[in-house]
């Protein structure tokens, strides 16, 4: 960037700090400055800054002047506006994006007729914050649903299909209810379900009506010694076929988890697994929208084909501001009963994929033929061979999760003035939701759903991606 003198420059305010800003009526703060300019004409600051506002950085979800990435105005001596924008990192593939998304915004302005866009690159602190930042405002985006705070959410990934994920979730799940915990199971993996069968599940779903006549679904209910199973399913809803396809594109199978997460009266839950579908598609991207305090499990295999798509769903999980917590390797190297070893998928991969993004290998299942056979079954193995090598690795695993990766949240550490904030919250969204119900029209689907009818659900599903 070409500099013109200090005195024609107005250096604008961090993001991350609101001094010297006020509000005007109910809009966003404004930066209090005004930027001069060198032949004695001011510029408009409150103008730009605003125009600014309609500048989204898609990946951070929010506009550059709240996210801090404004940082300087100034009008050079040919009149010219010149903006500098600060990137997360100089590289940024959407800076072409952001260049003409601002020149169209201020420019049409009145009086400004040229805008000059210059980039820098944040300090390691400002990145911090705005990261900060960006994931605050997805929660306060996120979807209402019957999820209780002090649930810990966990998705099962892994980017690449057959290494595993979904017997991985169903073994986790089974041990956590072992141990006493209330734990849901969520397939996400609308064309692709398969946790009736690994969990021996052949009952439907219940559909009941709730307020001002919402349909709900009430979970597939399973205990297992002091704790239960809430399981979701699009293959326990009443009149889905198994063998039949589920031909719904991208937007009508992320309508049709966001119905699973808010139609769902999950009760008091400890942990809620997701079983996710393998790639980086809709449904990835919407879980950071609707649930952002999720963690992400990443599930690999040894092989190296694995480990690379593996490294591409940590990286879009982190775009979405979700936190990867940990690596599992599954079907890794088996220990014979002569001692010998057999690695049929080589072996060190799943600590190769967690240096590599920076987390902790948190387990590595052995490849164990115990494991096909129990899920063929319908009972996981931990319960059906529970000696057996991958069954021990799989109660390790249970143990890292409630010891380390995401121990339960007892509500005596939660204090009360949050716990206040909370319940006052959610009374408010309640009343609010009541009220737009009364003032709303009859519609088809949920509203006029019958008490015990859930295919208004996929009706739901379908009839919402055509409003």
């Amino acid at each position: 960037m070409t500099e013109v003198s200090s005195d024609a420059k107005t250096d604008i305010a961090d993001g991350s700090d609101r001094s010297g800003l006020e509000g005007t009526g109910d809009s966003k703060p404004t930066p209090n400055v005004t930027a001069p300019n060198v032949d004695g004409d001011d510029v408009d600051t409150t103008a730009i800054m605003n125009a600014l506002r309609g500048v989204i950085d898609p990946e951070l979800g929010d506009n550059v002047v709240d996210l801090g990435m404004v940082k300087r105005l100034e009008r050079s001596a040919d009149r010219a506006i010149h903006i500098t924008i600060a990137l997360t990192t100089a590289g940024c593939p959407l800076r072409a994006q952001l260049m003409r998304d601002a020149k169209a915004r201020v420019a049409s302005l009145p009086d400004i007729d040229v805008v000059k866009i210059h980039f820098g690159e944040m300090t390691a602190d400002e990145r911090s914050n705005v990261m900060a930042r960006a994931r605050w405002k997805a929660r306060d985006n996120a979807l209402e649903t019957d999820i209780p705070p002090t649930c810990r959410i966990l998705a099962i990934s892994s980017g690449k299909g057959g290494v595993g994920k979904s017997t991985v979730t169903a073994n986790l799940a089974v041990l956590l209810a072992g141990r006493g915990y209330t734990v849901g199971v969520l397939d996400a993996d609308v064309g692709g379900f398969s946790m009736p069968q690994l969990l021996g599940i052949d009952s439907d779903i219940e559909g009941q009506r709730a307020g001002a006549g919402k349909a709900v679904m009430k979970p597939v209910t399973r205990q297992i010694g002091d704790g239960a199973l809430r399981i979701v399913s699009m293959g326990s809803i009443a009149g889905t076929n198994e063998t039949e396809a589920i031909m719904w594109r991208g937007l009508m199978l992320n309508r049709a988890v966001q119905h699973f997460l808010e139609d769902v009266q999950w009760g008091e839950l400890d942990y809620l697994l997701i079983d996710m579908p393998p790639g980086t598609s809709d449904i990835q991207m919407g879980l950071a929208r609707m649930l952002p305090r999720t963690d992400v499990l990443i599930v690999t295999t040894p092989a190296k084909a694995a480990q690379q798509v593996a490294a591409r769903a940590a990286d879009m999980a982190r775009k979405g501001y979700l936190r990867v917590a940990g690596v599992i390797e599954n079907m890794g190297p088996s220990t014979n009963p002569d001692g010998t070893i057999t690695a049929v998928f080589g072996s060190g991969g799943g600590q190769r994929l967690a240096e590599s993004i920076g987390v902790p290998l948190i387990a590595s299942i052995p490849l164990d033929t115990a494991v096909a056979a129990a899920g063929d079954a319908g009972t996981p193995v931990a319960i059906e061979h529970p000696d057996s090598t991958a069954s021990m690795a799989y109660r390790d695993l249970a143990e890292v999760i409630v010891t380390d990766v995401a121990p339960p949240i007892e509500i005596a550490e939660c204090s009360l003035r949050g716990t206040l904030i909370r319940a006052g919250a959610d009374l408010d969204r309640a009343r609010a939701r009541a009220e737009a119900r009364l003032n709303e029209p009859n519609r088809s689907g949920f509203i006029s759903a019958a008490d015990t009818d859930v295919e208004p659900i996929i009706e739901s599903v379908e009839e919402s991606t055509h409003e």
